[in-house]
């Protein structure tokens, strides 16, 4: 159970941590908010809180920085709607710090733990259609990387997923309509300005580089995605122009450090003599992005060993040969100029 914990946190060098970000339409927006807090996980802060619009990354703030700022230029005209938004948000981020730390005690408490690593974690935020104007929100909470309380607004409830989680929730309840206000009306509002803010960058296409890799001949093959925008993709293999599932592991969607994502297909390849082919499609475009698996375009350990090795040897005999035409011109240019003295 740890173990999940922490692998989940391990991923936040890209993605701050593993996540699900919902699947939607493209005219349903998100605005999703993650808070997290641990106990002894090296090179990782006490209390994390970030915010996503559409999936992108567009908030961050920290124990140890304290301070809440954007991920991107275009979220900075929030303030245009709200002039004070940074330092209050600042201000909320490091109340809700210590709010945490005692939530996570007491956390703790009722699973009777103490000590080593911990996690407790709020999964919250709201979607808004902009073409029906429904909204609808949401609150999960988890402790360890297992589910504890989360939030139905339709059903106007919370819900107990773990025992220890009963005596929370009964104290909830009475609070529900403030939840419900902000979920329904608050959230959607700053989802909608920041949609609106940023909907030059949150409506881009970007097409990806597909690679083929295989570490050794015995290895699956893998087709490798990346740099690719928006979120919404599919990678998958055909054979002999068909789409196969047997022998295809196809792993999570994964951001970039500059907020295009990454995705890869995992093949293996048992038929010698058929046509395989990974195939990329991304929502928006049209055309697929296809690459054929053939030796010439497939990367193995031995083919980049020996890329390597000839840059190597070309970064060492091109300017050793360049050394010695130039020894050789001054010889002959010293020899000429000597046999000319010579002949006087």
């Amino acid at each position: 159970m740890l173990e999940k914990a922490v692998k989940m946190l391990e991923m936040a060098t890209l993605f701050v941590v593993a996540v699900h970000i919902q699947s939607v339409q493209p005219v349903i927006h998100t605005l999703e908010y993650i808070n997290i807090a641990s106990s002894q996980i090296p090179n990782f802060p006490e209390y994390l809180s970030v915010a996503f619009v559409d999936g992108v990354q567009i908030t961050h703030y920290d124990s140890k920085s304290r301070t809440f700022s954007p991920k991107h230029d275009w979220v900075n005209k929030i303030t245009d709607q709200n002039s004070h938004y940074w330092s209050r948000s600042t201000e909320i981020c490091i109340a809700n710090q210590q709010a945490f730390k005692d939530s996570f005690k007491i956390v703790n408490e009722r699973f009777n733990r103490s000590g080593g690593v911990h996690t407790f974690q709020i999964m919250s935020g709201c979607q808004w259609d902009d073409q029906t104007q429904e909204v609808d929100g949401w609150q999960n909470h988890a402790y360890d990387g297992e589910d504890f309380i989360s939030l139905d607004l339709k059903e106007r409830r919370w819900h107990a997923l773990k025992p220890q989680a009963l005596a929370t929730i009964r104290k909830w309840e009475q609070y529900y309509r403030n939840y419900e206000s902000y979920y329904m009306e608050s959230c959607p509002d700053y989802l909608e300005a920041h949609v609106n803010n940023g909907k030059e960058f949150l409506t881009r296409t970007e097409l990806p580089r597909l690679s083929l890799l295989q570490k050794t001949p015995e290895s699956p093959v893998t087709c490798h995605a990346t740099g690719f925008y928006p979120r919404d993709a599919v990678l998958f293999w055909t054979k002999d122009g068909e789409q196969i599932s047997e022998g295809v592991v196809r792993e999570e969607t994964l951001p970039n450090h500059d907020g295009t994502y990454q995705v890869v297909a995992h093949l293996r390849a048992t038929d010698p003599s058929a046509r395989y082919r990974c195939v990329f499609q991304l929502a928006g475009v049209p055309d697929d992005i296809i690459v054929q698996l053939e030796d010439r375009v497939l990367l193995s350990n031995e083919r980049i060993e020996a890329e390597e090795r000839r840059k190597w040897v070309l970064k060492i005999i091109c300017p050793l040969a360049v050394f010695v035409v130039i020894v050789v011109a001054v010889a002959a240019f010293f020899g000429y100029k000597c046999g000319k003295g010579e002949g006087r």
